[in-house]
C-alpha cells in the first residue's frame, strides 16, 4: 500500500506562543473598553471654571459708574461759578458805582462846608478892622474888598464841595472794581473745583479700569492654568485607560515582524494510502470543500498566521484591529483580513489544527485584493 506524505509549514512554537498571549492580552483590553464611561475622560469637569480673580473683576466692573457723584459736584460748582459771573457782570456799568457810595458821604459834605463858612465868615471883621484903619471903612473900597473875598471863599468853598464829591466817587469807584474782580476771582475759584472734581472722577475711573484690567489679566492667566492642569489629569485618565490596548497593539506589531523575519519550519505527515471506501469519502470532502470555497461564509474562515505567506500589515479598522495582506500558501491570489491569533473572540480552532475566523465578530471585511 503506497504512502501519502503530507508537509506542512509552521511558525516556530515560541512564536505561536507568542500569538497567544498577544490573543489573550487583546481580548482582555478590548473587553475592558466595551463598559467604557466616556465621562472619565471628556465632560465639563474638564473645563476650567471661572476663579477668584476674574469674579472680582467682574463685580468691580459694577463700579465703573462711581464717578457720577463727581460729576454731579462739579455741575455744582459750575453753576456756582455763572452765578459769580453774572453778579460781577451786574457790577460794570457807569452806574455801578452808586451801591458803594457810603451813606454818609452827604452829611460829611455839609459838615465840612459848614465849617467852611464858619471859617469864611471869621474872616470878614478882619476885613472891617483893615478897612477903619484907612479910613475906609463904609466905602466903596471897603465894598470891593468884602466882594472879592465872599467871591474867593464862594469859590474855595465850591472846589471844596468838588474835592469831597470826587473822592467819595473815586472810593466808591474803587470798591466797585474791587468787588468786580473778587466776583471774578469767586467765579475762578468755582470752576477750579468743578475742575478738581472732574480730575477726581477721572483718577477713580482710571484707577479701577486698571484695577479691573489687572484682576482680568491675572484670573486669565490663572484659568490657563487650571485648564491646563486639567488637561494634564484628561491625558493622564485616556492614557490609563487605553494603554492595556496600545501596549498589545504593540506587541501584536512586534510578533508579526517576528514571523517575518523568522525562518518556518517544515512538518512531514507520511500516512499510508486510503482505501477505496475512504478514497471515496475523500472526494465527497473534496467537493464539498470547492463548493465552499465557491460560495464562502463569513463564518469560520481560515486565517491562521500558520497558512498564510507574504504578510503585511496595511491598515488598520476603526476598533483599532491590524488589517493584512496576504497569500495562502501555494496560493497565487492576495487577500486582506486578520490574523486569527490576533482575533481569539472571533477565532475557533479547527480539527485540522489551523485557527479559523469569524468575520461577523470583527469590524475587518475579508476580499481578495489586487
Amino acid at each position: 500500500m503506497a504512502e501519502i506524505t503530507q508537509t506542512q509549514t509552521l511558525p516556530a512554537p515560541f512564536i505561536e506562543a507568542l500569538g497567544k498571549t498577544y490573543g489573550e492580552q487583546l481580548t482582555s483590553a478590548i473587553g475592558g473598553l466595551k463598559d467604557l464611561d466616556v465621562s472619565r475622560i471628556y465632560g465639563p469637569q474638564f473645563v476650567a471654571g471661572q476663579g477668584a480673580l476674574t469674579q472680582q473683576a467682574q463685580n468691580l466692573a459694577g463700579g465703573l459708574g462711581g464717578y457720577q457723584p463727581y460729576l454731579q459736584q462739579a455741575e455744582q460748582f459750575q453753576q456756582g461759578a455763572q452765578q459769580f459771573q453774572q453778579a460781577a457782570a451786574a457790577g460794570t456799568g457807569p452806574q455801578a458805582y452808586q451801591q458803594f457810595m457810603s451813606p454818609y458821604q452827604q452829611d460829611v459834605i455839609n459838615t465840612t462846608l459848614s465849617q467852611y463858612d464858619i471859617q469864611a465868615q471869621k474872616g470878614l471883621p478882619g476885613l472891617a478892622a483893615q478897612a477903619i484903619g484907612a479910613g475906609a471903612f463904609g466905602g466903596g473900597r471897603e465894598g470891593v474888598q468884602r466882594a472879592e473875598y465872599q467871591n474867593q471863599s464862594d469859590l474855595n468853598r465850591a472846589l471844596l464841595q468838588a474835592q469831597l464829591q470826587q473822592q467819595g466817587f473815586g472810593q466808591a469807584q474803587q470798591l466797585a472794581q474791587q468787588n468786580y474782580l473778587n466776583q471774578l476771582g469767586l467765579s475762578q475759584g468755582q470752576l477750579g473745583l468743578g475742575q478738581s472734581q472732574l480730575g477726581l472722577g477721572q483718577t477713580q475711573q482710571g484707577l479701577l479700569g486698571q484695577q479691573i484690567s489687572g484682576l482680568t489679566a491675572l484670573g486669565a492667566q490663572q484659568q490657563a492654568q487650571q485648564q491646563s492642569q486639567l488637561e494634564a489629569q484628561k491625558q493622564l485618565e485616556y492614557q490609563r485607560i487605553y494603554q492595556p490596548l496600545q501596549t498589545a497593539q504593540q506587541y501584536g506589531q512586534g510578533i508579526t515582524g517576528l514571523i517575518a523575519g523568522y525562518p518556518q519550519q517544515t512538518q512531514q505527515t507520511i500516512a499510508p494510502s486510503p482505501s477505496a471506501l475512504q478514497t471515496g469519502l475523500g472526494a465527497a470532502a473534496t467537493l464539498a470543500g470547492i463548493y465552499k470555497a465557491f460560495n464562502p461564509s463569513p463564518i469560520n474562515l481560515l486565517s491562521d498566521i500558520r497558512a498564510k505567506e507574504n504578510i503585511s500589515l496595511i491598515g488598520k479598522s476603526p476598533s483599532g484591529l491590524n488589517i493584512y495582506k496576504f497569500k495562502y500558501i501555494n496560493g497565487d491570489n492576495y487577500y486582506q483580513g486578520v490574523m486569527a491569533q490576533e482575533v481569539p473572540h472571533a477565532s475557533t480552532l479547527g480539527e485540522d489544527g489551523f485557527y479559523k475566523v469569524d468575520y461577523s465578530k470583527v469590524d475587518v471585511k475579508f476580499e481578495k485584493v489586487s
